[in-house]
C-alpha cells in the first residue's frame, strides 16, 4: 500500500465515523449541510427588549431544567419583575393554576421577542411556540427601571 492509499482510507474512515456518529445522535446529513453560517445573538443591558428576551430565555431554561426545585425561576422573577407585579402574578397563578409568566401549564419549545414600541415604557410581543407548532402571543411591558410590570394577551393600556 502506498502513502496516498493510506491517506484516502483514513479520510474515508473519518467520514464514515462522523456520519455514523451523526446518525447515532439523530442528526441527519441534510441538517449538517443546511446549517449555514454560525448564528450570533447580541444585546445590551440598557435595552429593555434585550432584557425581556434575556428573561424569557433564562426563565424557560430554568423551568425546563428545574433540578433546583424552582429556585432559579423564582430568582429570575425576583430580578426581572416589579414587586407589585410579582404579587399580581401570584394571584393570577392561584386562580388559573398555570405559570403566569408563560400563561400556560406547559413549557414552550421556542420563544421570540419583538419590539412593539411605546413612548413611556417598553412593550414587546413574546411569541411562544409549543409542540405541534401552535403559538401564543403575550404582550410584556417593562418600565424605565428595567422591571416587567405587566404580562398579558393585551398591552397594559388594553388591560
Amino acid at each position: 500500500m502506498n502513502r496516498n492509499t493510506t491517506t484516502r482510507r483514513s479520510a474515508t474512515r473519518r467520514t464514515a465515523v462522523a456520519a455514523a456518529l451523526a446518525l447515532a445522535l439523530g442528526l441527519g446529513v441534510t441538517a449538517q449541510a443546511s446549517a449555514g453560517a454560525p448564528r450570533s445573538v447580541s444585546g445590551s443591558p440598557s435595552d429593555n427588549v434585550t432584557r425581556i428576551a434575556d428573561f424569557y430565555g433564562a426563565y424557560i431554561d430554568a423551568v425546563t431544567d428545574a433540578d433546583d426545585g424552582g429556585r432559579l425561576a423564582d430568582a429570575l422573577r425576583g430580578n426581572y419583575l416589579s414587586a407589585g407585579f410579582q404579587k399580581e402574578l401570584a394571584a393570577w397563578e392561584a386562580k388559573e393554576h398555570a405559570n403566569g409568566v408563560l400563561r400556560a401549564q406547559n413549557v414552550p419549545l421556542a420563544w421570540k421577542v419583538t419590539d412593539n414600541g411605546t413612548a413611556d415604557y417598553t412593550e414587546a410581543v413574546v411569541t411562544l411556540t409549543w409542540g405541534g407548532g401552535a403559538t401564543t402571543k403575550l404582550v410584556v411591558d417593562m418600565d424605565g427601571g428595567h422591571k416587567i410590570f405587566h404580562i398579558g394577551t393585551k398591552g397594559v393600556a388594553g388591560k
